[in-house]
């Protein structure tokens, strides 16, 4: 199996770096294939749907609909060598292109799931949830000092007003929730809650895929590999037939 973490490129108030969402993504997903046989971690899709943040610097977005062709392609080429794809979720704004892309690669006979890192309870952006898992693990990357909190009102309430006007429209400083008292320790809980729900997941397709059957691209049984690692150990020539190929 395949597992692709898919995260963003986007403001997260000013004390956490643009990058958060796909931190979180693959931190997640590596723990959680560490745990398992026959899978292999691709590197992370690092841009995705981000318009609702478009007003605040630094944001970068590809759209709903590119994003899923985007994933669409991947996981046509993907089944080439693998027998599913996972999609490993760390940006909300991403789950219509990740949903759009399972559902047209099932139409077409082809395994795909999504995971999304969710945390009921936790506050939506930018909040006690996502600066405690930076603090966990790349606490250099964290202004503490320059955290603060922002709109507090739930989520549900604010998604009209989202879809309109974007985060700014009701959060000067780009923070849906409150910051303050994160703590790394509660970063690691956090982390271990949102691996042991992926590694289940793993786990349930992993055993939907018959047993016995040869790994692609020979990876052994009891083998989890990075994609960067199988590149260092193996050239892949580009196959003039692939249709896939990029041109």
């Amino acid at each position: 199996m395949l597992v692709v973490p898919v995260g963003s490129l986007e403001q997260h108030g000013p004390h956490l770096p643009l990058d958060t969402d796909t931190r979180i993504a693959v931190a997640i997903a590596r723990r959680a294939c560490a745990g398992h046989s026959g899978v292999a971690l691709a590197p992370a899709i690092a841009i995705g749907a981000s318009g609702e943040h478009a007003d605040f610097p630094g944001t970068l977005s590809v759209g709903t609909a590119a994003l899923a062709d985007c994933l669409i392609e991947l996981g046509r080429h993907a089944s080439l060598h693998w027998k599913a794809m996972l999609l490993v979720n760390g940006h909300g704004g991403n789950a219509e292109a990740l949903a759009a892309a399972a559902g047209q690669l099932a139409r077409e006979g082809r395994a795909c799931r999504a995971w999304h890192a969710d945390l009921p309870g936790g506050d939506a952006h930018a909040g006690r949830s996502e600066t405690s898992l930076i603090l966990a693990l790349a606490p250099q990357a964290v202004c503490a000092g320059a955290a603060a909190p922002g709109c507090r009102l739930p989520i549900g309430q604010l998604m009209p007003v989202l879809r309109n006007g974007g985060v700014r429209a009701v959060s000067a400083n780009g923070v849906l929730g409150d910051p303050r008292g994160a703590s790394a320790a509660e970063g690691q809980r956090l982390l271990a809650g949102l691996t042991a729900g992926l590694s289940e997941t793993l786990q349930s397709l992993l055993n939907e895929i018959s047993a016995g059957e040869s790994v692609p691209n020979g990876l052994s049984a009891g083998t989890f590999v990075t994609i960067e690692s199988r590149l260092k150990a193996l050239e892949f020539p580009v196959r003039p037939q692939d249709p896939h190929r990029d041109q």
